[in-house]
């Protein structure tokens, strides 16, 4: 039996919030291939990159993170992406500043996030912005720390998995643009991934799962290199209008060596 992990259930939001960046560094860069399931075929749609820089937020130390997935103009007629996503934390991995600007299909989108934090309590305030109707705001504090899509997989890189067992749950609010959802990462364990370089990754397995209903959902599944950088070597998405997969194609200013390599293709 796996058991549940709940950021801030009993320390305090400070504690929580801040963690030890173990994994990457400044000048890391990672590039995708991008695949969606159409009419039951795997097909290449564009590129997507993840560049970690280390920079400043409001005059302090700060990692920025942007996340680049761009689809090509042949395939936009069945799958048209657009994706910028920006995410600023402190050099503690403390959540600050969000921004996803997604055109998917015939939408377009622009959410923002604020963090802040006062007297153990995490506060985001949101605003979504559409091209033809009034933005959407709101706050939400919690005395759990409060993350974004960036922030969440910067601080799970640095986690310790062997103090992990198979089925674990981990638990956490998440900011989603119109407002704050509870959300579950479930470790599945070990697989090999080949990636798009030719190269078998042995890789920790873990999902992010949605329940409606009482039924548990797929959302994204993360297969994240067995070694010290945590690096995403693959990503399986459950999209509303199909499924989608990015796969690691290389990497540059990578913090360790990548010793989860197990072989060639």
């Amino acid at each position: 039996m796996g058991v549940v992990i709940g950021f801030g259930a009993s320390q305090s939001v400070q504690a929580q919030c801040t963690a030890k960046n173990e994994a990457f560094q400044s000048g890391e860069h990672v590039m995708y291939d991008l695949y969606f399931n159409w009419k039951f075929i795997w097909k290449k749609v564009g590129l997507a990159s993840l560049t970690t820089n280390a920079t400043t937020y409001h005059s302090e130390p700060a990692f920025r993170f942007n996340l680049l997935c761009v689809g090509s103009k042949k395939t936009d007629f069945f799958f048209k992406m657009r994706d910028t996503l920006t995410c600023y934390v402190s050099d503690k991995l403390e959540p600050l500043y969000f921004r996803k600007a997604a055109e998917e299909g015939s939408r377009y989108t622009v959410d923002e996030a604020w963090f802040s934090y006062n007297n153990g309590t995490a506060n985001v305030k949101q605003k979504r912005t559409w091209l033809d109707r009034d933005p959407q705001e709101m706050e939400y504090s919690d005395e759990r720390c409060i993350f974004d899509m960036l922030s969440i997989l910067a601080q799970a890189r640095s986690y310790d998995v062997n103090t992990f067992k198979e089925g674990d749950k981990i638990l956490f609010p998440m900011a989603t643009g119109r407002k704050v959802e509870e959300q579950t990462l479930i470790y599945r364990g070990k697989q090999n991934v080949t990636a798009n370089n030719d190269t078998i990754y042995r890789c920790l397995v873990f999902s992010f799962v949605e329940y409606k209903k009482g039924k548990e959902k797929e959302v994204i599944t993360f297969f994240v290199s067995d070694d010290k950088n945590h690096l995403p070597i693959r990503l399986d998405m459950y999209l509303n209008f199909g499924s989608a997969k990015a796969f690691f194609k290389s990497v540059r200013g990578n913090r360790y060596p990548m010793t989860s390599i197990v072989g060639k293709k």
